[in-house]
């Protein structure tokens, strides 16, 4: 595996499995507990920081189905709130789709760029080229979540390599986009991405699992978002088993603790 470096930490190869905190800016969130008002952002990152997260990854904008629609000025704005408060915190990533977004953001100190849409938009791949960040970057062929099936999702991450290398990014993570993006992915292809994790490996890069709280979890188990976290935890735990060299959570300090017992017993 070729490991990406984010901030001077290795993720991938033989390193132990990254920790990425949800510092979340968008009141109109799928896990409405999770968001972090301006004048608490500061707080919310320490905390996860010195709860094990190695990387927080600030996002303010709601993605899933039927999220409230967010003008491309006002993402920014929020973004911009956000990282005047974290600065300096700890290593920072990006969660935004939209070149504008991550513009304004690049005149902070930021580590990395989290790209749900996979580079479709070009203007996204020269800047992150041109600011030589690594990215974490989503199986997408033309809109966030619009593949569902395991050879959908490996012929979209191959598309990613493509953009990637048409735009000069070097460093990467891959995401297979687990989750319910669009009413075209069922829950069973959120499973079978699930039980197939272990393929996504065969792009030589290392693999995001990011399915923390998601529906598809609450779907099996009949819970709402808010007690989702123990389903999160075992599922977190299977896909590090499975190759996952990062996972992002809502719930760190838990994660974290999941994590360093997987540690303890395995290689990962």
């Amino acid at each position: 595996m070729r490991p990406c470096t984010i901030n001077h930490r290795q993720i991938g190869g033989d390193a132990p499995v990254c920790l990425m905190g949800v510092l979340n800016a968008s009141p109109e969130s799928f896990f409405p507990a999770s968001y972090t008002p301006p004048g608490r952002v500061h707080e919310r990152a320490v905390g996860m920081i010195e709860a094990g997260a190695e990387i927080i990854d600030v996002g303010a904008r709601a993605t899933g189905p039927g999220a409230t629609p967010l003008t491309v000025p006002m993402e920014t704005d929020r973004i911009i709130a956000t990282l005047r408060e974290v600065e300096g915190v700890g290593t920072l990533s990006v969660d935004t789709m939209h070149p504008e977004v991550l513009e304004a953001a690049l005149k902070y100190e930021i580590h990395a760029a989290n790209d749900i849409s996979g580079l479709v938009n070009d203007r996204m791949g020269t800047l992150i080229s041109e600011a030589g960040l690594p990215a974490i970057l989503m199986a997408t062929r033309e809109k966030p979540g619009d593949v569902g099936s395991v050879s959908e999702v490996e012929e979209a991450l191959r598309m990613v390599t493509v953009r990637c290398s048409a735009a000069g990014v070097e460093e990467y993570i891959l995401d297979p986009g687990i989750g319910l993006w669009t009413k075209a992915r069922t829950i069973e292809d959120n499973w079978n991405l699930c039980r197939h994790f272990s393929q996504f490996l065969r792009y030589d890069r290392p693999i995001l699992a990011a399915i923390s709280r998601k529906s598809f979890l609450g779907d099996l188990l009949g819970k709402p978002v808010q007690e989702r976290m123990a389903a999160s935890l075992a599922l977190n735990v299977l896909l590090a088993c499975k190759g996952a060299s990062i996972v992002r959570t809502h719930d760190v300090v838990e994660t974290a603790d999941a994590l360093r017992v997987l540690r303890r017993m395995t290689d990962r």
